[in-house]
């Protein structure tokens, strides 16, 4: 089973990385796939950690894909990182394997602490259409541009029938960065 989180890593600067991943658990350990090359990637490569933060503002996820990634973070309790304020539940990660693949290696975790924060209330239809959204848009390169317009087609439904302000503004920033994916394949083929 796949699990859509926010991974939050530190920067060879010094500043925090987030992004929005699948991670799954395998012979109790969390494995990350990130895709190669990434921040991520390199973060968690070089630092050897990162913090998995469970969040339910999809804007979260929206706006890592979009450039709105202004989410206010924490230290956390015992590794050298950050999680993210808005965090329903957070885990601390420490890299215990690494297996090399030339598009997706992976990094075989151990949680060395973990805490919720808030409950968890549930996901709306609109919130998961946001985040199958989002997946989307992670991969414009790579999926044909008419499975794009039936998965928007359908997923619009979600977010015109149940979507809250917070759901909309996220819908609106992945629905932006479509369009100028569009625009831009145009301009390449004109």
């Amino acid at each position: 089973m796949i699990q859509e989180i926010i991974i939050s890593t530190i920067n060879k600067d010094g500043s925090v990385h987030i992004a929005p991943m699948g991670i799954r658990e395998q012979n109790n350990k969390i494995v990350i796939s990130p895709f190669k090359p990434s921040s991520t990637h390199e973060n968690i490569k070089r630092n050897k950690t990162a913090t998995i933060n469970r969040v339910d503002d999809v804007r979260i996820f929206a706006g890592c894909l979009t450039g709105h990634k202004d989410w206010e973070v924490i230290a956390t309790e015992k590794i050298k990182g950050y999680r993210l304020v808005a965090a329903l539940s957070h885990i601390e990660l420490e890299l215990s394997s690494y297996e090399d693949n030339e598009a997706r290696p992976c990094f075989y975790c151990t949680s060395v602490y973990e805490a919720t924060h808030y409950p968890f209330k549930g996901f709306n239809r609109a919130q998961a259409a946001v985040i199958e959204l989002a997946i989307l848009v992670s991969r414009l390169d790579m999926l044909p541009r008419e499975k794009i317009e039936q998965e928007i087609e359908y997923l619009s439904i979600a977010i015109e029938k149940t979507a809250g302000r917070n759901e909309r503004i996220a819908w609106e920033w992945l629905m932006e960065k479509i369009e100028t994916y569009r625009e831009s394949a145009q301009d390449k083929s004109a």
